[in-house]
């Protein structure tokens, strides 16, 4: 039993660094796509979408028997799949972070313009605040399917949770019993994810139904539309 949770805790290792760096990248890449600067957008577009078009199992192959070529030395089970994670993860977390800037009214970015801050200073003091509140839902649940892909490493032989699971099975013969073990694990722990990101995308909703009424109703107070404009760069 022990081997397993070792395989588990293997798991949540890789699966915490992913998301953290994913993350990092992935603000990066978002910063990059919502850019002037060509130089600076065309790169970060081409990187998302190219990402976001490939299979993640095909990354993994790439940086395990690909890149090793290329610099003449190997990088190892883990690495190779830790570096594959982040690499992919992070189109997908820049397009969760572009999103939640746009979901920012548009006044915001004027307000901190009028008050003399740059555009970075508007971003990060500004917009990602309040962004990040709109963010939350769709990252627990881009968490999630993170610790259900950490599986796919089984492929190049990391020792995670599954091919422990697989090990122990070729030793004891006991398949369904192990293999129901390992279902009810990647149950509870998803199952979890999935009903916190629900929790906080209901009380987000109520947050903003009750903020745009309010809002509604003190705009046309005031002979002002009621609707408010997005932020879209």
């Amino acid at each position: 039993m022990g081997f397993l949770f070792g395989g588990l805790r293997l798991t949540f290792e890789l699966a915490a660094i992913s998301v953290a760096g994913g993350f990092l990248l992935g603000t990066i890449l978002c910063m990059g796509r919502l850019s002037s600067k060509p130089w600076l957008f065309l790169p970060a577009t081409l990187y998302v979408n190219l990402f976001r078009s490939l299979p993640l199992i095909l990354v993994i192959f790439w940086f395990y028997f690909l890149v090793p070529i290329l610099i003449g030395r190997p990088l190892g089970d883990y690495l190779s799949a830790l570096i594959a994670f982040v690499a992919f993860e992070a189109a997908y977390f820049a397009e969760i972070i572009r999103g939640g800037i746009h979901s920012v009214p548009t006044g915001q970015m004027e307000a901190g313009y009028s008050t003399g801050l740059r555009y970075h200073q508007i971003m990060l003091y500004v917009i990602l605040p309040q962004a990040v509140k709109n963010m939350v839902p769709p990252l627990v649940t881009q968490c999630v399917i993170i610790f259900q892909d950490t599986s796919l490493a089984y492929v190049i032989g990391l020792k995670e949770f599954l091919r422990r699971v697989s090990i122990v099975d070729l030793r004891e013969f006991r398949s369904v019993e192990l293999y129901l073990f390992a279902a009810a694990v990647y149950l509870v722990f998803c199952s979890g994810g999935a009903i916190l990101s629900r929790q906080l995308e209901r009380r987000q909703r109520r947050h903003f139904d009750g903020a745009d009424s309010h809002t509604k109703a003190k705009r046309l107070s005031l002979g002002l539309p009621s609707t408010v404009e997005r932020f879209s760069p």
